[in-house]
C-alpha cells in the first residue's frame, strides 16, 4: 500500500475554496451586528461632543434652550434693563462673584454678569438644590417670590436666580447655575461643551 497521499483534483480544490469563502463570509455577518453593538450609538455619541448655537438670531430679550450632554442649556440675550436689574442684586445674592465650588465657573465668566459677553446669559438649566428646572425669566412684578427682580424661580423649592444665574440668599439652593464651557467661534455663534483654546 503506498503512504503517498492522492492528488486533489481542480473541481474538488474549487470546491473548498469556495466552501472555505462561503463559510468565512458568513461567519463575519453573523459577528457583524455583535460588532457593531459595542460601538457608541449616534445619540451617545452626541451627549457628549460639544453643540454650536447661532445666537444671532436671538431678540434682545428672547431665550432659547439646547441640550448639551442630556442637560438643558439656556441662552439668553439680555437687553440693556436686564443687564441693569443684575447691578442691582449684587447685594442680595449669596455668590455675587460666582466664588463657591460646587458648580465652579468658569474665570472667563467669574465677573458682574457670569459671561462673556454681557449680553448673552449662558447657563445650565437646572437648579443647584436638588435638579429641578426653574422657569423664566420673569419680568419685574410678574412673579411673586421675586417682587420686583427680574429673573428665575424653581418651582419645586422656591429658589430664585437673578439674570446672572445667581442664586439669591437666604434660598434652599446652594450655588449659583452652573455655566457651562464655551467659547465662541465668531460674533455671533458660540460652542457649549468646550472652551478649549485654539
Amino acid at each position: 500500500m503506498s503512504s503517498q497521499a492522492a492528488p486533489i483534483d481542480d473541481d474538488r480544490r474549487a470546491a473548498l475554496i469556495a466552501t472555505s469563502v462561503a463559510g468565512a463570509a458568513g461567519a463575519a455577518a453573523a459577528a457583524a451586528p455583535f460588532v457593531i453593538s459595542f460601538a457608541p450609538s449616534e445619540r451617545a455619541r452626541a451627549a457628549g461632543a460639544p453643540v454650536e448655537v447661532d445666537v444671532g438670531t436671538l431678540a434682545p430679550g428672547e431665550m432659547k434652550t439646547v441640550e448639551w450632554r442630556g442637560k438643558p442649556v439656556w441662552i439668553l440675550r439680555r437687553t440693556p434693563d436686564m443687564l441693569e436689574s443684575i447691578k442691582k442684586t449684587a447685594e442680595r445674592v449669596a455668590d455675587p462673584k460666582s466664588e463657591r465650588t460646587a458648580y465652579p465657573t468658569p474665570p472667563y465668566a467669574k465677573n458682574e454678569f457670569r459671561s462673556i459677553k454681557p449680553e448673552y446669559l449662558i447657563v445650565v438649566g437646572i437648579c443647584s438644590h436638588l435638579g429641578c428646572s426653574p422657569v423664566g425669566p420673569f419680568a419685574a412684578g410678574a412673579n411673586p417670590q421675586l417682587g420686583q427682580d427680574l429673573g428665575f424661580v424653581c418651582p419645586c423649592h422656591g429658589s430664585t436666580f437673578d439674570l446672572a444665574g445667581r442664586v439669591f440668599k437666604n434660598k434652599p439652593a446652594p450655588d449659583n447655575l452652573e455655566v457651562p464651557p464655551h467659547k465662541y467661534l465668531s460674533d455671533t455663534v458660540v460652542l457649549i461643551g468646550d472652551d478649549s483654546q485654539a
